[in-house]
Formats: structure tokens, sequence, C-alpha cells
């Protein structure tokens, strides 16, 4: 079962958050009124006097758990949801450019601040630009993490044709670089942005060929593992509301629980 992180954390930050505020409002004033008379009726048995302050009694224990935690998973929260916010690369989709098992940083905010959750923007900073590397929501379930690189912008007619990206009809470069069996090495120029590419050799390029004209408020995507990578020819554009963020750093590189973790890729993302 997958876990639904951001929305756990959510509701552990506003619980904790509601039940330290509700105690201190009121819940805390009762306990000391409750003290206070327990220690007058004391004093009024034993015939003496009661003195001075009553003794503040112990906080129940989810108080003061809450009130322990509530500070941490409010700064977690906003620095995952509208500052930065780590993830793992499970899939060679985007090779060479980044390898399963690489950490990677998301700015959250380069594309707009949005609510947790429901991903809804709720201030305009800036757009996806072609050449960005794209963590998004997956558009068939609004749910599973996807990261990509964005090819096209909204009004953009994209094809795609024998392994060759054609953007509002023009050719985009793509140079070779190296043979590296079962792949060959190219580097592609997508505007600004210069990133390499993996194409399979001796695999046709028919898989994934075709034509789309990129709707307003959507973007066109693809892996940088052109013939090993389910993206935006098999399943259409992204919408805005889908887009989490852009990745800009590898932090970390950790294949699986049987090695060691590395810091050998740590540097920026092209």
């Amino acid at each position: 079962m997958d876990i639904d992180f951001p929305l756990v954390l959510v509701v552990l930050t506003f619980a904790t958050g509601l039940i330290w505020l509700a105690d201190k409002l009121f819940l805390r004033e009762r306990r000391l009124a409750s003290a206070r008379a327990s220690g007058s009726s004391s004093a009024t048995e034993t015939g003496g006097a009661a003195t001075g302050e009553a003794e503040e009694p112990k906080e129940p224990y989810l108080v003061d758990l809450s009130r322990s935690f509530f500070p941490v998973l409010a700064i977690v929260l906003v620095l995952r949801s509208f500052l930065v916010e780590p993830f793992q690369i499970p899939s060679g989709s985007m090779l060479p450019t980044l390898e399963v098992g690489d950490f990677i940083l998301v700015n959250k905010y380069a594309y707009g601040l949005r609510l947790p959750v429901a991903g809804t923007k709720i201030l305009k900073v800036g757009d996806p630009e072609r050449g960005d590397v794209m963590v998004f929501r997956y558009p068939k379930d609004g749910e599973t993490n996807y990261i990509k690189r964005v090819i096209g912008l909204p009004g953009d007619r994209i094809r795609y044709e024998d392994k060759q990206l054609f953007i509002n009809g023009e050719e985009i470069d793509s140079r070779f670089v190296a043979r590296l069996p079962p792949v060959e090495l190219r580097r592609e120029d997508l505007g600004e942005v210069e990133h390499d590419i993996f194409l399979t050799l001796g695999r046709p390029g028919a898989s994934g060929e075709g034509e789309w004209v990129v709707p307003e408020g959507h973007y066109f995507m693809m892996g940088d593992n052109r013939d090993n990578s389910n993206d935006s020819r098999y399943w259409g554009m992204v919408p805005d509301d889908m887009v989490v963020g852009k990745a800009f750093a590898i932090w970390m590189h950790w294949k699986s629980l049987t090695s060691l973790p590395s810091f050998d890729r740590v540097g920026g993302i092209e």
C-alpha cells in the first residue's frame, strides 16, 4: 500500500496543533482550577490554610506529545510544501541524467507556491521552461510522482519521428557522443539547455512516434532515456495543477539496502 506522506504530514501537523492550542486556551486553565479547588478542600478538611499558588498538575500524555512534536512537524511541513522536497529516483527513464538510487532535491517554489496535498497554486512565481527536469503527479491517477524533462510548452507542436524530436516544425539538434552498447549517447540542445540522452541501439523508432499540440495550461514531458520512458508520448500532457516542482540537485546516491550510500554523484541537474 502506498502511503500518501504529504497527507499524513498535514493531518499530524493540524492534529497536534489543535490539541496544543485547545490545551493552551481551555484545558490547562481547567486543570489549574481543579487543582486549586482540590488544594483548598484539603486545607479545609485538615483545618489548615491553603498556601500560595496550587502546584500545576502534570499534563496529559497526549498534550505533552503534541506540544513536543507540533513545532517539528510544522517546520517540516513548511519546508517540504513551499521550499525543498527530497525524492528518490526509482527507474532508469531519465538515464543518463538521473540514475536509479539518486536522491534529488526539488525546488517547490520555482513554479509558484501551491497548497500541500491539493496542489492548488496560491502564488504565481514562474512557469516551467523547456529543458527543465520537473517532478509532477501522474495525470492518470493524480498521486504517483513522476520525473521527466519539459519538452513542450503550451501552444507548441511536438513531433517525434524516427527517434528525432521536432518542436514547432524545427528539428532539434542531437549530436553523437559515444556508442555504449546497448545504447548510444547523444547530446541534445533544447533552447538554452544542453543535456544527454540515450537511444537504444537496434530498436526501431516506431514506438512513441506521433505529433501532438500542447494545450494551454499543459506540458509535454519526455524521459532522457528515449526508448525506455513512459511519458507524454503514451499517456498525454501534464496539466499545471499536477506540477510538483523543479529538480535541481543530486545530494546522494544509494541504489539498494545491500549497498553503501555514495556522494560521488552530488551536483546540479542539467
